[in-house]
């Protein structure tokens, strides 16, 4: 392997972490819909744990799409 290609394997490596990073962060802040300080609701709490939950299953989804894409 010669230098551009190790550049280019870590620099896909960041990306692709940072790129993770921000798709989580965003869908927890859609999961949550709410302010910080606010007492959540009991039709509100069950709707955003439920969105988490969604969301969870299909970043366990597309895990296995790239498993099975291999």
């Amino acid at each position: 392997m010669n230098v551009n290609q190790i550049v280019n394997m870590v620099m896909r490596i960041f990306l692709r972490k940072g790129v993770n990073w921000g798709i989580n962060k965003g869908t927890q802040m859609v999961s949550k819909r709410g302010k910080p300080g606010a007492a959540p609701t009991q039709a509100n709490s069950s709707q955003s744990h439920e969105a988490r939950e969604v969301a969870k299953r299909a970043r366990k989804a597309a895990a296995i799409t790239r498993r099975i894409g291999r």
